[in-house]
């Protein structure tokens, strides 16, 4: 495995790609997940493999994007990707083995589903997940890395267009507007009418209502 600066942060967003691209370690994937921190739903990872001479103007972190440009940015992605993959682990697994390992899990489930094979992962966050291959860990990966960017816009575009289909499986919890996060109008809901399937059983603030 190559050795990068544990620190290393450059403008360019494809610094640590292209580290890696120059020692002959191609193709490289970025990977993140979202929805660790939300009530209901499932959590969902993405891989992004980009080619060598991407250009991705306006890529950034997810949660710094409006709605809308995040879509357009995810058919921007896909669209030059050499590969993307989404994967999710559902709220019932998160149950059974904490959200932290369902992170892991959905993102090392994403790697499989790419349809090349990367050579080394970009890793958003500070721990490797469960996959033989090389990692980078890249703490804020989504700031850092334009794979890892490209990655966390399409995990969240995916799980809101999800969140938006239970909202109509489960009408009356605005699973649309808060997409599953502990807003007082997702736990007011929650109080009303008790808990869904697609509700987080250990987490706190569903528990309680069970």
């Amino acid at each position: 495995m190559v050795d990068l600066p544990h620190g290393a942060e450059d403008p360019d967003l494809l610094y640590f790609e292209r580290r890696f691209w120059d020692q002959g370690y191609y193709p490289v994937a970025g990977l993140d997940e979202v929805g660790r921190g939300c009530l209901a739903g499932p959590v969902v990872a993405a891989a992004v493999v980009l080619p060598r001479d991407i250009e991705l103007p306006g890529v950034n972190d997810s949660k710094t994007l409006s709605p809308g440009t995040r879509t357009e940015m995810d058919t921007l992605i896909r669209d030059r990707a050499v590969s993307v993959s989404v994967a999710q682990v559902s709220a019932g697994e998160i149950d059974r083995i904490n959200i932290l390992q369902a992170s892991l899990k959905a993102m090392a489930m994403a790697v499989d589903a790419l349809s090349v094979r990367p050579q080394v992962l970009l890793v958003d966050g500070n721990r490797q997940i469960p996959h033989p291959l090389p990692q980078k860990t890249l703490v804020k990966g989504d700031r850092r890395s334009l794979s890892v960017a490209a990655a966390s816009i399409v995990a969240k575009v995916y799980r809101d267009h999800l969140m938006v289909e239970l909202d109509s499986k489960y009408p009356g919890y605005h699973f649309a507007g808060h997409k599953g996060y502990p807003t007082a109008i997702h736990k007011e809901a929650l109080r009303r009418n008790g808990c869904t399937p697609v509700h987080r059983r250990t987490f706190r603030g569903v528990k309680e209502v069970l």
